[in-house]
């Protein structure tokens, strides 16, 4: 097999081992993209669109209900983990094993192995997903062509250990900054404390009571926290600045709105001087009501859980598109050293997408 060709005829977890081996970085995915391309372009009953390094394929069967199936082809940096490495116990090791190239071989044997499927289906695979959002291939693709992802129901193949995880949670974080006077400190009744004066705002985080809303059946754990703390100048000077990083992780039932203002209002009081939103991506419900999400969930078994992370199924949630998250690998592997992947959880995750789109 040519070094820059993927073989469609590999099982997924053959697939898996391939896509490791063909490393793809977060800003360096154009030869990956080109052999997705490539390999997607072989197969007659899919048209292939492509947008940078941003590659969608989709049948055209006029079904009734369309459904996309997404996932990135980036990984973290390689931490000596590339090439992939295949144990005797049908564990397969390397960067990207759970997060998630087992999840993209999975998209493409599908693309390849279920020509007429029930419903009509969109593959995306798409890059820098592990960076920077603005740097995100699946938001380009949404601002550009965004009748590319239209779609009654989505399915990202982000790493759930084999099971449906509904929506997910907001994430804001926030810079809560307070403000001091200077002064030696062998004097310090002739300055401010800014150190001190962020004491109101961990007390407060420290009384905080977190929601527990159940949406669709799916019990969510709010949280705030704070994540960094900043402040001083000098072991003998009374620091004049302080800033205090809480990061608020929200259920889907909020807006963006709802969850800056209630941040706000938790911190009313508190000392603020200065109030900066750092980073802020809005949730996605979980939608398992719609007859496709309900088809789904019956197909793959299990019980449903939360997505208390973020994920990309809030950018098809801002089009309208209900989705789920759904991949063979395990989230608390994603980006470790000796991140791997059970085999028989990719031919199992393949076999039941199948199921679901054969019946």
């Amino acid at each position: 097999m040519d070094a820059t060709s993927l073989d469609l005829t590999l099982d997924a977890a053959e697939l898996t081992a391939r896509l490791v081996d063909f490393p793809s970085v977060s800003g360096s995915e154009q030869p990956l993209a080109d052999a997705v391309e490539a390999a997607l372009r072989t197969l007659p009953h899919l048209t292939v669109d492509r947008h940078g390094n941003n590659v969608v394929a989709r049948t055209h069967l006029g079904r009734p209900d369309r459904v996309v199936l997404a996932g990135h082809l980036d990984t973290v940096p390689i931490a000596d983990n590339v090439p992939s490495r295949l144990d005797e116990n049908g564990i397969l090791w390397g960067c990207g094993t759970s997060d998630m190239k087992s999840g993209v071989a999975v998209q493409l044997r599908i693309a390849a192995t279920v020509p007429a499927p029930n419903r009509d289906l969109t593959f995306v695979f798409y890059d820098n997903e592990e960076v920077a959002a603005d740097l995100n291939g699946l938001g380009h693709v949404a601002t550009a062509h965004p009748d590319w992802l239209a779609g009654d129901f989505a399915v990202l193949l982000e790493p759930s250990d084999g099971l449906v995880e509904g929506g997910c949670q907001g994430t804001l974080r926030v810079l809560l900054r307070t403000a001091g006077e200077r002064a030696h400190s062998a004097r310090a009744w002739m300055g401010s404390n800014a150190i001190h004066a962020a004491a109101p705002i961990l007390n407060r985080l420290a009384a905080y009571e977190p929601r527990r809303p159940v949406i669709d059946g799916l019990e969510y754990r709010e949280g705030m926290n704070a994540v960094r703390i900043e402040g001083g100048v000098a072991g003998n000077v009374i620091p004049d600045a302080c800033t205090v990083t809480v990061n608020f992780r929200y259920a889907p039932d909020r807006s963006e709105g709802d969850a800056l203002a209630h941040v706000r209002k938790v911190f009313a009081d508190c000392g603020v001087t200065e109030f900066v939103v750092d980073d802020h991506n809005g949730g996605a419900l979980p939608g398992l009501g719609h007859p496709a999400a309900a088809a789904f969930v019956a197909a793959i078994g299990g019980t449903p859980q939360p997505k208390f992370g973020w994920t990309d199924v809030a950018r098809f949630s801002e089009l309208g598109v209900p989705a789920v998250n759904y991949g063979p690998g395990n989230p608390l592997l994603a980006h470790k050293r000796d991140e791997h992947v059970d085999t028989a959880r990719i031919l199992a995750c393949e076999e039941r997408l199948r199921t679901w789109l054969s019946a």
